[in-house]
């Protein structure tokens, strides 16, 4: 991958972060007032009143202005969980990985390079394309009567090293927004808990008889935030643990050829 490439890939990149984001705040807004916060919800035809008895729509549009954050926030992960695991499902490549590096190093084994390159090129992936940079600096290595055969290792065990650099960024990308929504949709949800426990706790302070649809209005609001929050929050978690134990064991996978290759080959210098 060239410099210009990367670079243009990285700003694609920004602005598919940030539009998602705007579109997902825009989204969470609309549907809160206008899907949840239809006068057909409420008795009385007022979204400022009780909601309908099992509406649970109304009961949600309650919560406060809160909601829509926290509704952006699972909106949020589910669009980066479904480009990760695009993404991933495009690095993993064709067929099973394991049969993969297997068959990998038994052509390695019997200098069956080009034979090599053509099942990464079938395969396909970020495993094929680390591969394949190897093999190509394999085949130039024994080419090579100037280098000595320690530096002709090290030279390949470095090109190895440069492929895997590449293909590293692109598997966790993202992975950072998913893990930030596990810790601030708690937050925000217990933001909107404290303020609608300060409403509740307001509509019982006042004189004479508490204003009991303040109050009912305030614990709604902070049960449905806690509820969002933690919701939210348990969502992006099991998101990230998954997406993190695919990409360990894609890594795996690549250190395990990228060592095969480097020993089939010190081997070979030896004959």
């Amino acid at each position: 991958m060239s410099s210009q490439a990367s670079k243009s890939s990285g700003v694609f990149g920004v602005v598919f972060n940030i539009a998602a984001i705007a579109i997902a705040l825009v989204a969470s807004y609309f549907i809160w007032k206008n899907i949840m916060g239809n006068p057909v919800n409420f008795e009385g035809g007022n979204n400022e009143g009780h909601p309908l008895p099992g509406n649970y729509l109304g009961i949600i549009y309650k919560g406060g202005f809160i909601v829509p954050l926290l509704i952006s926030t699972i909106l949020i992960l589910l669009t980066f969980t479904i480009e990760r695991a695009i993404t991933l499902s495009r690095a993993k490549g064709k067929g099973r990985l394991n049969i993969f590096v297997k068959n990998i190093q038994t052509s390695i084994a019997a200098n069956q390079i080009e034979e090599s390159q053509a099942a990464c090129d079938k395969q396909k992936g970020s495993l094929a394309n680390v591969v394949k940079a190897g093999l190509i600096r394999y085949r130039e290595l024994q080419a090579d009567t100037t280098l000595e055969n320690d530096q002709k290792v090290l030279s390949l065990q470095k090109e190895v090293e440069e492929a895997t650099a590449l293909e590293l960024p692109m598997l966790s990308k993202n992975l950072v927004i998913i893990s930030t929504i596990a810790s601030i949709s708690v937050l925000i949800g217990l933001i909107g808990t404290v303020l609608g426990m300060i409403k509740a706790f307001a509509a019982l302070a006042q004189a004479g008889a508490p204003d009991a649809l303040a109050l009912a209005t305030g614990i709604s609001e902070a049960l449905i935030n806690t509820a969002f929050g933690i919701s939210g929050s348990t969502l992006a978690i099991i998101v990230y643990n998954y997406f993190s134990t695919r990409i360990d064991g894609l890594t795996f996978k690549i250190d395990e050829a990228g060592f095969s290759m480097v020993q089939s080959f010190a081997a070979s210098l030896k004959k």
